[in-house]
């Protein structure tokens, strides 16, 4: 991943303000576009005493080749860029990731780990974000820039640490660089939507699910699921035909999906504290009083409620997951499920390795509030 010489004064000075940052022991707050500040715990920027570093100067896509399917970009390169340039190659990202605003960054993105309506599709064009990484470069807490991983799969066998970086949240580093295998957009895809409650609906998606169906997406909310079909014409067309309901136009879909993506639909306007809830897709019902929109598979479940975080999680737990209160945080509450000693510990390994001065990001992840 070279660095061309009309980014090294951009790079120096990276390197300069974490050095300096780390003989000081001062904080500093990764913030780039800032469309996902509201995700995960406040840092001691929020309270004026940690220092901003922006990374947006350093962008511009370094590598690419079609190809190839994979891409090599600087952090600060606007995500929308990318995306613009994938899709004009008939490319995207398998994880569909949400932007959550026009100032999205391909490194932001990296870094809060989200994805998308197609991340839990049938295929190997879905997944997280992790599983697309292929390599990266990092600033680390003493100023020093690491390496890992390379720009094609075989860089990648086993567990490489470049996939450590995908939702870290910026606590380990400053992501300089990155290296993302890509996936060609579908032959046909096609929008279904049905009447049918809950209990329902997981059922017939995880009767998909064993099926093999190009399932590509689905939401459930209100009475009604929407799944998305895509892959080959056949596939799509026998998942018509086994699916049923009334067909969504492109244009409806696009709009559709783009919201759930984005958080745009009806559901997210609520202003009660939003949880999401990450359980096995064919747990039972959270019940917990509230209405819900469930996406991939049933597997992930938003619900906005103002019960204590203490039964939300209790209940995530019961059946086999966890919650994370994703947005409108009412204050004093730990945003991401609090971590077991066991966990506490390898994660303190793992950040004293790559920040042994702590000072990025400090607690945003973490911290020790009451639940």
């Amino acid at each position: 991943m070279p660095t061309t010489p009309q980014h090294l004064p951009e790079l120096a000075r990276l390197v300069d303000q974490v050095c300096m940052a780390a003989a000081q022991r001062q904080p500093l707050t990764i913030r780039a576009g800032g469309t996902k500040d509201f995700y995960g715990n406040a840092v001691d920027g929020n309270t004026g005493v940690a220092e901003q570093l922006d990374p947006r100067s350093y962008s511009g896509v370094i590598a690419y080749q079609p190809t190839e399917l994979v891409i090599t970009a600087r952090a600060g390169t606007p995500l929308r860029e990318i995306e613009t340039l994938i899709a004009a190659q008939g490319q995207m990202f398998g994880f569909e990731p949400p932007h959550f605003g026009v100032g999205a960054t391909f490194g932001g993105c990296i870094a809060a780990g989200l994805a998308g309506p197609r991340r839990a599709g049938m295929g190997p064009a879905a997944g997280a974000i992790r599983d697309f990484m292929l390599g990266a470069r990092v600033l680390n807490g003493t100023g020093q820039i690491q390496q890992f991983g390379g720009t094609v799969m075989k860089n990648v066998a086993g567990y490489d640490v470049s996939r450590l970086l995908a939702g870290s949240m910026g606590t380990l580093g400053v992501l300089l660089e990155a290296s993302v295998k890509l996936v060609p957009r579908p032959f046909s895809e096609d929008t279904r939507r049905l009447a049918c409650d809950e209990v329902q609906a997981r059922a017939l998606l995880s009767r998909w699910a064993r099926a093999s169906l190009a399932v590509s997406a689905s939401c459930w909310c209100e009475g009604q699921l929407v799944v998305r079909l895509s892959g080959a014409h056949s596939a799509v067309m026998h998942g018509i035909a086994v699916v049923g309901g009334e067909d969504l136009s492109a244009a409806e879909a696009t709009a559709f999906w783009s919201g759930v993506r984005e958080q745009t639909v009806d559901f997210f306007a609520q202003s009660f504290p939003l949880w999401r809830v990450s359980v096995p897709a064919t747990a039972d019902s959270l019940a917990l009083g509230a209405p819900e929109l469930q996406e991939w598979g049933g597997a992930l479940r938003w619900v906005a409620t103002t019960l204590p975080a203490a039964t939300v999680r209790a209940r995530a737990a019961t059946l086999g997951g966890h919650a994370t209160l994703f947005r409108n945080n009412p204050g004093g509450v730990v945003a991401l499920t609090p971590l077991s000693a066991i966990q506490q510990s390898l994660e303190s390994r793992v950040r004293a390795a790559f920040d042994p001065h702590g000072i990025f990001n400090s607690g945003r992840m973490h911290a020790n509030a009451a639940c």
